[in-house]
């Protein structure tokens, strides 16, 4: 995988994820495509951190102890003052859950194992419709 040359738009990257392993590596990986990453671990820790220094994105798992993912999706579009890109990334591979995501306010549903190709080139439209 390449890493991000200097011409890449970045984006400041939340990534809400019970798995301390999986989100440090995820964060990582979007440092080395020259994005900001930061990951919190609970529901509860992501709201606050995405409330405390909004996001323009937020790579959030579903089930997280303490407030899940859907709960946390629907405080960040009702709390902040621009909704950031919310990203739902979950092992559940049920099509009610993908419909239930997007009635919770978020904008696209990935399941475990994601593709880094896949989520790269997301945020690489998204930032490019951004204009960074």
């Amino acid at each position: 995988m390449p890493v991000a040359g200097p011409s890449l738009r970045t984006l400041d990257v939340l990534i809400i994820e019970d798995n301390q392993d999986g989100a440090d590596s995820l964060a990582l990986l979007l440092r080395q495509y020259g994005h900001t990453a930061r990951a919190a671990y609970t529901g509860p820790a992501g709201v606050r951190a995405a409330l405390d220094d909004p996001p323009d994105v937020v790579l959030c798992d579903i089930n997280l102890p303490g407030q899940s993912g859907l709960s946390v999706a629907r405080r960040l579009a009702d709390g902040l003052p621009a909704k950031p890109l919310l990203v739902a990334i979950t092992a559940a591979r049920a099509d009610e859950l993908a419909d239930r995501a997007r009635d919770a306010g978020f904008d696209h549903f990935f399941v475990k194992p994601v593709d880094p190709a896949e989520l790269c080139e997301l945020l690489a439209e998204h930032a490019e419709h951004q204009g960074r």
